[in-house]
């Protein structure tokens, strides 16, 4: 396999790994704030942004490797 048939690989597997990641840090900020920590909460929230963010890197790096 060539070396950009396996950079496509991995791309497309951090970016659903990004994605579990996303699911599972807004599912905890759901509990976070359930639990009455907003501000703990908001946080995570904002990490799971910048995870959405990440991925739209990759994606635009995988989009480019074509």
């Amino acid at each position: 396999m060539e070396f950009l048939e396996k950079a496509k690989i991995r791309l497309e597997h951090w970016m659903k790994h990004n994605e579990e990641h996303q699911k599972e840090y807004l599912e905890f900020a759901d509990q976070l704030e359930e639990a009455g920590k907003k501000v703990a909460s908001d946080s995570i929230r904002e990490m799971a942004q910048l995870e959405n963010q990440s991925n739209q890197c990759l994606q635009k790096a995988l989009d480019n490797l074509d």
